[in-house]
């Protein structure tokens, strides 16, 4: 029988249609592809959506749970870092457990964690509960993309990718906007709470239909995942508290620096010389990918700072609403989805990817150019339009750089891959949004002493500031006036320089295209 069944082609019965090409064929067989794929999104939704959702709710949770402002800030920075620390062992924990026990479990464990954090009574419950949310919640994105490229044919790969990058791209656009609307018609809780019924959903999916993977042997590189961690949870701690320590002014921030860097120097000797090392070196000889980690890194910055900045800006010197933030940034969504779908078919027809990566970082420098015009006189319009152009560039990279990224690399190193490159972006993430934080607020302080030196008698207009002691408190209310527009004139200065610093940053990674290599072909990996 099983000679039978390795006949050749040429034994086949006269008028039997043609065989699918044996590399065309999905790594996993799963007996309902749909809906493993809908349980899949619907995991990687409520995953990606909790890194921002939590954020408007904030100043809600400190009053509630008996927290000061320094230490609430403490529900991010446990998610952020516990996170970072267990995404480098997603590999391991696959080849050891199990990969579809292992995201299953991850799915269990961030739902179970997402209703302790909803039922949290005081600070310390809530940082260990989103705490463990972070670790259940670090499985969930490599797995997912993992699986996604496993059960799909290899010449289908841009087009699973471009369905999975719609959710890392639209869940931190998204996630503001729901919470804002949660926090305000029920209580910050449903935050948590509404993870629930989307995950249950995802669960049953996952437990039905997730195949099975080929488990494996494999030594726990214990001494690199410490320096690895360690540098990590340095690394963010240096991010999260520089701003409040006054950076490197400051002893602890030296410590956390210094722990970071030699640690993470001891990572690279160690993943060089190591006979098993946690990451093997395999995975960073591959060009494509290598470089496809840099632009991760660049994505993270540029993407996540640019959704941090925004919504505070709208809302403080514009006046909006937190549901009006969400209608006039929704258009970046949809720019994403657009092009999204574009670059798939590109890629699906074998376009090469480096001129497509290449336009869609111009395409967002562009978008940014725009944005480093804006005043206080910006309408909606032109928030919407440089938005939906950002969303089409940002749509533009990140299709092409996925595939490219895992057209060479055996299916093996896919989960190792994957959490390769979600750590890159989310480490850029962190970066990027507290560079651009820092910034803002020293450029704010600049432009207001800069600004308030111009004010004087001469330059008042009505106001003789020279004497306006002699009016009490309505001179007193006037000057407050008057610095209140010169902090506004200056806020929206330091905005304008945070957009210019990252349309450079992007400039500056376009080029850096050139060194990727051709477009393979999307079935070199599978015949390996």
């Amino acid at each position: 029988m099983a000679s039978s069944a390795a006949a050749s082609p040429t034994t086949r019965p006269a008028g039997a249609p043609d065989a699918p090409p044996v590399e065309d064929v999905a790594h996993l067989h799963t007996d309902n592809y749909p809906l493993l794929i809908l349980g899949i999104m619907a995991a990687s939704l409520i995953q990606i959506l909790d890194t921002t959702i939590a954020n408007v709710a904030i100043p809600h949770m400190q009053s509630s749970l008996g927290a000061t402002v320094d230490t609430v800030t403490w529900v991010l920075t446990s998610y952020i870092i516990a996170s970072a620390v267990a995404l480098p062992v997603t590999g391991w924990l696959a080849d050891r457990i199990g990969a579809r026990r292992l995201f299953i479990l991850s799915v269990a464990g961030f739902i179970a964690a997402s209703m302790a954090c909803g039922m949290a009574q005081n600070l310390e419950e809530m940082v260990i509960f989103r705490g463990l949310q972070g670790i259940a919640g670090a499985f969930i994105a490599p797995l997912s993309q993992s699986f996604m490229l496993d059960t799909t044919k290899p010449t289908k790969h841009a087009q699973v990718m471009a369905l999975w990058g719609m959710g890392i791209m639209i869940g931190p656009i998204l996630g503001p906007v729901l919470g804002g609307w949660l926090t305000e018609s029920a209580s910050w809780r449903w935050v948590f709470y509404v993870n629930l019924p989307i995950g249950l959903l995802s669960l049953a999916a996952l437990m039905a239909y997730l195949p099975h993977r080929e488990q494996k042997s494999r030594r726990f590189d214990l001494l690199g995942f410490f320096l690895l961690a360690t540098s990590l949870t340095t690394f963010q701690l240096l991010l999260d508290r520089g701003n409040q320590l006054d950076w490197f002014d400051s002893g602890e921030i030296w410590l956390y620096a210094l722990v970071s860097a030699s640690c993470a120097w001891m990572v690279v000797v160690h993943f060089a010389t190591a006979k098993e090392p946690m990451f093997e070196t395999a995975l960073f000889k591959d060009r494509n990918f290598a470089i496809a980690l840099f632009f991760m890194l660049v994505i993270g910055v540029v993407m996540f700072a640019v959704m941090a900045l925004l919504p505070p800006m709208l809302q403080n010197l514009f006046d909006y609403g937190v549901i009006d933030t969400g209608l006039v940034l929704m258009p970046r969504g949809v720019g994403v989805l657009i092009s999204m779908q574009l670059s798939g078919l590109l890629m699906r027809r074998g376009i090469d990817a480096r001129p497509v990566v290449a336009a869609g970082f111009l395409i967002c420098a562009l978008s940014l150019w725009e944005m480093a015009h804006w005043s206080l006189a910006v309408d909606e319009y032109n928030i919407v339009i440089s938005g939906l152009t950002q969303g089409i560039g940002m749509g533009l990279v990140f299709i092409p750089l996925q595939v490219s990224a895992f057209a060479t690399l055996p299916p093996h190193f896919r989960t190792d891959g994957s959490s390769l490159l979600n750590l890159l972006r989310s480490l850029g993430a962190s970066v990027g949004i507290s560079v651009m934080t820092v910034l803002l607020g020293r450029n704010i302080q600049i432009g207001h002493q800069d600004l308030g030196s111009h004010v004087t008698a001469a330059t008042g207009g009505m106001i003789d500031f020279s004497t306006i002691d002699r009016f009490q408190s309505l001179g007193d209310a006037a000057l407050r006036i008057v610095d209140a527009e010169v902090n506004r004139q200056a806020a929206m200065v330091a905005y304008v320089n945070d957009f210019y610093l990252m349309m450079w940053i992007t400039l500056a990674a376009a080029p850096l295209t050139l060194l990727m290599r051709k477009n393979a072909n999307p079935n070199a990996a599978a015949r390996r």
